[in-house]
């Protein structure tokens, strides 16, 4: 059994885990995570690509790795999401909204997403991810300094005060390139899309092909001030 912490204990372990972990490798960070909080710690993925994932899943087998179906996914990621869970050692749980995508436009008429996507965001993705951590401790990202200026600031472990837990970005000081070699070192799963021109891959309605000299996350609600979900801050 995994001891409860409060969350004066939790935050604690993040703030001293940031700073004792910072220069740690990604594999270091995960075990820490594992050994800290066993069960009670999970890895997140949008099924852009399974690295944090494949890497979690190599320091402890049968993971949970959570995947959130929006009903806006394009169907390279759904795709993505169940060759994952057919070929590596994880348990994959699927979350969903509460309405189905025609109940949400029924209740806030259609496209939603186009006129109010900070709406759409957290009835589709923020909810269900706090109700689906109900049960943990730690949440694993695939966060990444080098993504967007939004991001540079991510510490490889840290406190995330809206959920109460502990936020592990095991490759935070990760470069694309890293990336790039790591799926290329141990074949890991990547989404069809990232061959076709998408940087960053999120609801299909909301996500386009980066131009050349864009950032990763430039495709995600190109032409607003937009740039995160809410997931993430």
């Amino acid at each position: 059994m995994t001891a409860v912490r409060s969350r004066e204990e939790l935050k604690a372990l993040a703030e001293r885990a940031g700073r004792d972990l910072e220069e740690a490798s990604a594999p270091e960070i995960l075990k820490w995570a594992a050994d800290t909080f066993g069960p009670r710690f999970c890895v997140t993925s949008s099924m852009e690509d399974a690295v944090v994932a494949h890497l979690a899943s190599r320091v402890m087998p049968g993971v949970d790795v959570v995947f959130l179906d929006t009903g806006y996914h394009f169907p390279e990621t759904i795709g993505t999401r169940d060759a994952v869970e057919a070929v590596m050692d994880v348990n994959v749980i699927t979350l969903t909204p509460r309405q189905t995508v025609a109940e949400q436009d029924a209740e806030y008429g259609p496209r939603l997403h186009d006129r109010n996507p900070d709406l759409c965001c957290a009835l589709r993705k923020v909810k269900p991810l706090e109700e689906g951590l109900t049960g943990y401790d730690a949440w694993a990202t695939g966060l990444r300094r080098d993504e967007s200026p939004t991001r540079a600031g991510t510490p490889v472990v840290g406190w995330d005060e809206k959920r109460r837990k502990v936020k592990v970005s095991p490759i935070a000081r990760w470069t694309q390139d890293d990336v790039d070699a790591y799926v290329a070192e141990h074949g890991v799963l990547t989404n069809p899309l990232l061959m076709d021109g998408y940087a960053s891959v999120g609801c299909a309605p909301c996500t386009r092909r980066v131009l050349e000299g864009e950032d990763a996350r430039a495709g995600r609600w190109a032409g607003r001030a937009k740039t995160e979900c809410g997931l993430h801050g």
